[in-house]
């Protein structure tokens, strides 16, 4: 959600025959037959030298100069590696069109014949186009998150930490997203949600949020990148005292857990039953008082559509009578969250996340100004989810009532925080899997998690 460049051939008019033999001569030397540009300087003139004519009537020769060649990583020089911070376009670091696999993991049990089977082999190789949109997504978020891991410290505020994330998307897939429909073509799925202790999800900072990150916060870091509406969805926790470590590593294990259930034919609720036991295995120990890991329960991981974040099937983290099976072909988020509180999210705090409806009615909009913001979104985002900040930087003004009139309508579903009791921790891993024919892949799984 690339340009050719054409090198112009400048045509040299020599006029010295000297000129046309020391032309060729240095072709020759190239080794490949052509001749290397010059450049000429029609303001400055040299008189012919004393005993070839004389000063009067003497022929004047133009000075050519040899273009110096560019220094490896000069400009116009093609990048071999990402900067810092991310700003590459990664088309540019993967010439080939060919991006990183993710983690390939075999099938079990019936489905393992699945790996040499020729059929589900053929077809997998049908869908190329299909996974090198999902593994280019997916290798700006490995590039984007490292970096954002590396260099969130404590004092930074959220704005400043989400819009450092979001650069760095609109960077690497080359969609800046200020052109009228940018957005639509690729780069940021949804909000980057920055979500602070007991908040779970969804949180993201409006304009004029002054909310520094603090040493003793615990940060769940949630963002997506779309190519053409392949999205991937992935997240972190972050935590600067150690004394918050086993709440992520149970979250993060609860989330391998879910990935290792997940597959062809794999049923949700055992899938539920699975992560919750893991998850709920560990305990921690806050400030000298021990709780438990609670999976939080009205939470789950879903499946991804083309265009649409959240499709038709939830993957519970607690234990589920659901029956439904995963399906070849399919995409999933497996996220899990894990707290210290009650294990239960309500809805507080003030919206920043919004999408339009994939089922939105059509009606005939009596305020003016809902109207116009309908055909803003439509061009920008379609069914993706958006935040104010990007309304804001699209340089809309005085949105409010038209955006909520739009949630009133049903044409727009507004997402409030989610939060746990006041006081408590919450921690979140998200990966995404794609359930290819032959072969389970862990698309967005990097060196970090």
């Amino acid at each position: 959600m690339a340009a050719q460049v054409s090198d112009a051939v400048a045509m040299l008019k020599i006029k010295d025959p000297e000129a046309v033999k020391a032309s060729a001569a240095a072709a020759k030397a190239n080794g490949n037959g052509n001749l290397e540009a010059e450049d000429t300087d029609d303001d400055e003139e040299d008189k012919g030298a004393p005993g070839e004519g004389g000063a009067d009537g003497a022929a004047k020769k133009k000075r050519k100069r040899k273009r110096k060649p560019k220094k490896a990583g000069g400009a116009g020089a093609i990048p071999t590696k990402q900067s810092d911070p991310p700003r590459v376009l990664l088309s540019n670091l993967f010439p080939s069109g060919e991006y990183p696999v993710g983690e390939e993991v075999e099938y079990r049990d019936e489905n393992l014949y699945r790996t040499t089977n020729e059929e589900k082999r053929h077809l997998d190789r049908m869908n190329n186009d299909f996974l090198q949109e999902y593994r280019q997504g997916a290798e700006i978020h490995r590039q984007v998150r490292q970096w954002a891991q590396k260099n969130i410290k404590p004092g930074q505020s959220l704005t400043e930490i989400a819009e450092g994330i979001e650069d760095g998307v609109r960077a690497l897939t080359g969609h800046p997203g200020l052109e009228e429909g940018d957005n639509i073509k690729g780069g940021i799925a949804f909000p980057t949600g920055v979500n602070l202790d007991h908040i779970a999800a969804h949180y993201s900072p409006n304009a004029g949020n002054k909310t520094l990150l603090a040493q003793d916060n615990v940060m769940k870091v949630d963002f997506g990148v779309h190519i053409n509406g392949r999205i991937v969805d992935s997240a972190f926790t972050l935590a600067f005292d150690p004394m918050y470590d086993n709440l992520l590593e149970a979250v993060k294990q609860g989330t391998n857990t879910g990935i290792r259930e997940a597959g062809i034919d794999a049923r949700l609720g055992e899938i539920g039953t699975a992560i919750q036991e893991t998850m709920e295995s560990y305990e921690v120990e806050i400030n000298g008082k021990t709780f438990p890991v609670k999976c939080i329960r009205n939470l789950n991981g879903h499946d991804i559509r083309q265009w649409q974040i959240h499709g038709g099937k939830s993957v519970p983290i607690v234990k589920s009578s659901d029956q439904t099976k995963m399906e070849e072909g399919e995409v999933f988020a497996i996220e899990t969250f894990g707290s210290t509180g009650n294990g239960y999210v309500r809805d507080d705090y003030e919206t920043s996340h919004y999408a339009k409806r994939a089922d939105a009615p059509k009606i005939d909009l009596k305020v003016a100004s809902a109207s116009k913001l309908l055909k803003v979104i439509n061009k920008n985002f379609g069914t993706l989810p958006f935040c104010r900040r990007y309304l804001d930087r699209l340089g809309q003004e005085k949105y409010l009532l038209g955006l909520n009139n739009l949630v009133s309508n049903g044409i727009v579903e507004a997402y409030p925080p989610l939060v746990d009791k006041k006081g408590s921790y919450t921690a979140q891993f998200e990966h995404t899997i794609l359930l290819r024919p032959n072969v389970k892949e862990v698309i967005s799984r990097g060196d970090d998690y």
